[in-house]
């Protein structure tokens, strides 16, 4: 489930991305306009989230953030000039440093929640074992 919840919110992040970026130049907020836009990162997104699954830590910050981000950036880069759709040095750093901020910034954000870290297998989210026992031993 919390797989689940990290592609949902990288995904709304990849959208938001679209969204403000169509806006801010003023290229329409059409559904097609942003669907077409926004395949390219979501493709790279989507590899991404495959190739870090591995880890089976979605909120990790290393490996998956940064894979996801690095990822994201790079095939939806190479998939706009292979589109037609074309990048500009500026366009790279700008999506680059956006998507970073927020691929990776809301993991950071999520390892400080203490419902959201990861826990040691068999202790529940008061550090307890499955009889009932702290880290020290006691009940």
């Amino acid at each position: 489930m919390r797989a689940v919840a990290a592609i949902a919110v990288d995904a709304v992040l990849v959208l938001a991305f679209v969204v403000i970026g169509r806006a801010n130049h003023h290229a329409g907020d059409s559904l097609a306009g942003i669907a077409g836009t926004a395949w390219p990162f979501l493709a790279g997104l989507a590899v991404g989230e495959a190739a870090t699954w591995r880890w089976r830590r979605p909120f990790s910050v290393v490996p998956t953030g940064v894979g996801v981000w690095l990822a994201t950036v790079v095939i939806g880069h190479v998939l706009r000039v292979v589109a037609g759709q074309g990048t500009e040095a500026d366009f790279i750093a700008v999506s680059a440093a956006f998507l970073g901020l927020f691929l990776v910034g809301w993991r950071v954000v999520a390892m400080r929640v203490p419902a959201l870290r990861p826990r040691p297998a068999g202790r529940d989210s008061a550090g307890r074992d499955s009889v009932g026992r702290d880290g020290a031993g006691r009940r």
